[in-house]
């Protein structure tokens, strides 16, 4: 049996973390591409479409609250193994479903459960346990980079499946390869969660709960999380339908998004670098700027191939790269003992936010024809978030004993 005090190496956290969060967030990053051949194939509308994934990114919001309390308890070697089958069921229900409401199940409850149990709320856990704190927002940068990267190299493979096979068979396809989680979760099997019995801990879930949403500092953060979900889901949803009803091919939203993924790698990274130099909260202030600075210059020039794939660039050096200061901020504000479980309620503000983005984009066009009352939103909606992320205090939160167990 391993010893508790002995930790995995780094090398073999970021590999598996790396390898998890590329097939779970580039598989989801591709939704988009399914927004019209399913509703043309089923004859639904784009806002049951979207009200489905809306409904994903609330489920993965609700979900990864638990999915957190559970890593952190038991471990996330197991939490994963979950959430790959999930996510596997999930697709092939995505697939073979012909109702608006066995749609919604399958594609929002089913598949937002498997993505909290398999991306960051959990990984990172893992990090912030494994690792120390001077390697700890870079880590987590490495590991969103990865993310990134996976929506870089998943989008053109789904929409080469799409093509290829239909988008029947290309979700089952991608149902089984997200089956691979299971073998790689092994690589984040914890020291010290063995026999399901959990770490001993200074603080209760309740207790950290208390602190965490007494703390004005974690109430913002989550508050600039929501933002970032609204921002971009609705563009990674949307977008594609955007660009083809302004008369666009395909082929440019397929490379749009894969120039976000690719662009993100290196936006993530960079945000997770800086986050052990600079103070987080004005990584966080600079990325909602200029996130609302970019969309406006968006919107305000032609529309061409070139200027969608600039757009998209200069979003994907922002795209993530929320993610790595906002969970080390959760981290280094309040320790790593309850760290999965306390990110888990910041994404369910960023869930919360996805499925609002999500959600209206399919709502207002349905009725007005336009996505432009959602672009304005996004912009509004930056300038706030840039100004909410400004007052955080990032330093350790004092404790003047440790609470009772």
């Amino acid at each position: 049996m391993v010893t508790p005090h002995k930790n995995l190496s780094a090398a073999q956290i970021l590999t598996c973390a790396a390898m998890i969060v590329t097939l779970s967030m580039g598989v989801r990053h591709g939704f988009g591409l399914w927004l019209q051949p399913i509703t043309q194939a089923q004859n639904w509308t784009r806002e049951t479409f979207s009200f489905a994934l809306a409904i994903q990114n609330l489920s993965w919001g609700v979900f990864g609250i638990f999915a957190g309390m559970l890593a952190d308890r038991f471990g996330a070697f197991r939490v994963l193994m979950g959430g790959s089958v999930l996510y596997g069921l999930g697709l092939a229900g995505m697939a073979l479903s012909t109702t608006p409401l066995t749609f919604a199940l399958t594609a929002g409850v089913l598949i937002g459960a498997a993505q909290a149990g398999t991306t960051y709320a959990v990984v990172y856990g893992v990090i912030g346990r494994q690792l120390p704190a001077e390697k700890r927002s870079w880590a987590m940068g490495v590991a969103a980079a990865a993310g990134s990267f996976g929506q870089f190299l998943m989008v053109p493979v789904e929409g080469l499946l799409i093509s290829g096979l239909g988008w029947q068979q290309a979700l089952l396809v991608l149902g089984v390869s997200v089956l691979l989680i299971v073998p790689l979760a092994r690589g984040l099997r914890e020291p010290g969660f063995g026999g399901g019995v959990a770490p001993i801990r200074q603080q209760s879930i309740a207790e950290a709960l208390r602190e965490a949403f007494r703390y004005p500092s974690f109430q913002l953060l989550m508050a600039g999380y929501f933002v970032c979900g609204f921002q971009v889901v609705f563009i990674g949803v949307h977008m594609p339908s955007y660009l083809k009803d302004k008369g666009l091919s395909p082929q440019v939203a397929s490379y749009a998004l894969a120039l976000i993924g690719l662009f993100n790698v290196v936006g993530t990274y960079v945000a997770g670098v800086l986050g052990q130099k600079l103070a987080k909260r004005k990584i966080l202030a600079f990325i909602y700027l200029a996130r609302a600075i970019t969309i406006s210059v968006f919107l305000l020039v032609p529309l061409s191939p070139w200027s969608v794939y600039i757009f998209s660039a200069v979003m994907g050096m922002l795209w993530l790269s929320t993610v790595p200061p906002t969970n080390a901020a959760v981290a280094q504000i309040f320790g790593v003992a309850h760290m999965s479980m306390l990110s888990g309620f910041v994404f369910f503000s960023h869930q919360i936010g996805s499925f609002m983005g999500v959600w209206l984009g399919g709502y207002v066009y349905d009725r007005t024809g336009s996505y432009d009352l959602v672009w304005y939103i996004a912009i509004a909606l930056g300038v706030v978030a840039a100004l909410l992320n400004l007052p955080v205090k990032e330093h350790p939160i004092a404790r003047h004993q440790p609470l009772a167990a």
